[in-house]
């Protein structure tokens, strides 16, 4: 009996001690396909909308997405001033066009296109910074109106899209 009690105790603290070393691994990658960053706050400016067609809420609605996928993705701390990171840029086209069209030349489908220009500053790693565009557009049914609940589902997969390949840029870096 005293024998297979000091075997399971060496089982235990075998499993204990290669948990253990598994976990300490964890701080070099995390599931958002992030390395270790070495800020603790970020900042994102106001994206002005200076496109020539204006649909009014989008700039709030591109800031807002941007600061939510880096607090849920990171540990990063939101300040309004003298963040470690800084996202300021603008929303510099948003269009509707016409993809392919029917006999009666009229649009069988449209794209609505949506580009957004970032200036990443990192402070604690200046060889980080960058000045980059962002596009991404989403492909819709020609006899579609798009407004409405349409429109802001569009236009949130279109932020979506961006907002992540603004991420993987500026944090994943892949």
């Amino acid at each position: 009996m005293e024998f297979s009690q000091n075997v399971m105790k060496k089982i235990y603290s075998l499993f204990a001690l290669m948990s253990l070393f598994m976990l300490s691994g964890c701080s070099v990658y995390n599931f958002t396909g992030t390395g270790p960053i070495d800020a603790k706050t970020f900042q994102v400016n106001f994206f002005h909308n200076n496109a020539d067609l204006i649909e009014p809420g989008i700039d709030r609605d591109f800031t807002l997405a941007l600061q939510d996928l880096i607090q849920g993705q990171t540990n990063l701390n939101l300040v309004t001033n003298g963040g470690d990171l800084i996202y300021d840029g603008e929303i510099v086209d948003y269009r509707t066009t016409p993809m392919t069209a029917t006999a009666n030349q009229q649009a069988s489908q449209n794209r609505l296109s949506i580009r957004v220009m970032v200036r990443y500053t990192n402070k604690k790693k200046e060889a980080d910074d960058f000045e980059k565009t962002f596009e991404f557009y989403k492909d819709y049914d020609g006899s579609v109106q798009l407004s409405g609940a349409t429109l802001n589902a569009a236009i949130k997969e279109i932020f979506d899209r961006i907002t992540q390949d603004i991420f993987t840029a500026s944090l994943a870096k892949w």
